[in-house]
């Protein structure tokens, strides 16, 4: 039993090794690389936080999902389980009374205690960039045109990005009067497309006929720009029509960057996330049943940490993004060669001088001695099945 333990990995998490892991390095510098085409600066934040960084009123995902350990002064830690939470606190540290936009751009693993039932990957890898400091329709688009450019560079050549605005179902919500565990029930089954479940709900509660209609209609306004012509002929509340002008701006700009063949509306997007204010979109593709990208606006969050600024941002779920990528047959291209050098043992020192003349062309070279116990033949597989670019025998 012991030994089960020590080799295997605890539910949801897995080694990544050999040629998949190759490919996920080399999708990750790829993104990476278009991300910083777009002006946006690195930054690195711990794995853990206090866990203050990710409380109830912050927003972020519920505490039982959280991982939680104390450190030796009894401060409660948290693993990131989210990484814009982490970004706004450094921004507003390190950048608080800087008033110019600030575009910052991550990659590593988060953490999330997820049911095991659900069959998600508990820690995972994102890559993400955050535009802070502009509330503008054009600081939206520039970031889901980036969100087009990243999924395109990846080599997916079908994809769609859904986009959203929370103050459409928010200003339904105050005009109802509804309370929040009622529009929290109403929330989950508008976003999972319950029309059903959410006539239900509304049965039981005293609104106006337009007003129910209007909330019974939201799971099906999804498809193209004329979703939001539906939308707004349902309503006359002054903050929904202000949410389908803001998403109307976003459209024209986003065809200034030719990616409105990539783009669809759904009003009933929802995200577990609490924080966001604005827009809200995700990326989806064949071979994955959940986003391989989610992102949207969050106005309010960076007041949380001392710092009054709009923002915006993204993350690519590189770990989903890549499984996508595999099972729709197209691979990463994984940058330099890999040769195989063959050799038996008096002809070490040629074998070590070709090596050499190799990695100085910037070719990785891998010695693989021919002996007794391992013959020719058998090393010659090895090389085969390791996947070089070229065996060479001295």
């Amino acid at each position: 039993m012991l030994m089960w333990k020590i080799l295997h990995t605890p539910e949801g998490v897995r080694d990544i090794y050999n040629k998949e892991c190759e490919q996920k390095l080399a999708l990750q510098d790829c993104l990476h690389s278009v991300i910083k085409s777009y002006g946006y600066r690195d930054i690195e934040t711990p794995t853990f936080e206090f866990f203050d960084v990710f409380g109830s009123e912050v927003g972020t995902i519920p505490s039982r999902e959280l991982y939680k350990f104390f450190d030796r002064e009894g401060n409660t830690l948290v693993l990131r389980p989210d990484f814009t939470p982490p970004v706004a606190r450094a921004a507003s540290k390190y950048f608080l009374n800087d008033s110019r936009t600030l575009r910052l751009t991550y990659l590593g693993n988060t953490f999330i205690n997820n049911s095991s039932y659900q069959g998600r990957l508990k820690e995972t890898t994102q890559i993400g960039g955050e535009m802070i400091g502009d509330d503008s329709a054009d600081a939206d688009a520039e970031v889901i045109a980036l969100a087009v450019q990243l999924l395109q560079s990846s080599g997916l050549k079908e994809f769609q990005i859904s986009l959203g605005h929370c103050g459409y179902f928010d200003a339904l919500v105050r005009e109802a009067g509804l309370d929040d565990q009622s529009t929290q029930e109403l929330k989950e089954l508008i976003s999972n497309k319950n029309t059903f479940g959410a006539q239900k709900l509304l049965e039981q509660k005293n609104l106006s006929s337009s007003l129910k209609e209007c909330f019974t209609a939201l799971p099906g306004l999804f498809g193209t720009a004329e979703v939001l012509d539906r939308a707004a002929a349902l309503t006359d509340n002054p903050e929904a029509q202000r949410a389908l002008a803001r998403l109307r701006e976003i459209w024209e700009i986003l065809k200034l960057y030719g990616a409105e063949d990539y783009i669809s509306f759904d009003l009933g997007l929802r995200s577990r996330y609490m924080y966001y204010t604005g827009i809200l979109f995700r990326g989806y593709t064949f071979g994955t049943g959940a986003a391989i990208l989610k992102g949207g606006r969050y106005d309010g969050l960076l007041q949380h940490f001392g710092k009054d600024a709009p923002a915006v941002g993204f993350v690519a779920e590189i770990d989903q993004l890549l499984t996508a990528l595999l099972r729709q047959k197209i691979y990463p291209e994984v940058p330099g060669k890999h040769y195989v050098i063959l050799y038996e043992s008096e002809k070490l020192p040629e074998a070590i001088e070709r090596a050499r003349a190799l990695r100085q062309e910037g070719i990785d070279a891998e010695l693989v001695r021919i002996t007794e116990q391992r013959p020719r033949k058998e090393c010659m597989e090895y090389a085969t099945a390791s996947g070089c670019d070229l065996i060479v025998e001295v």
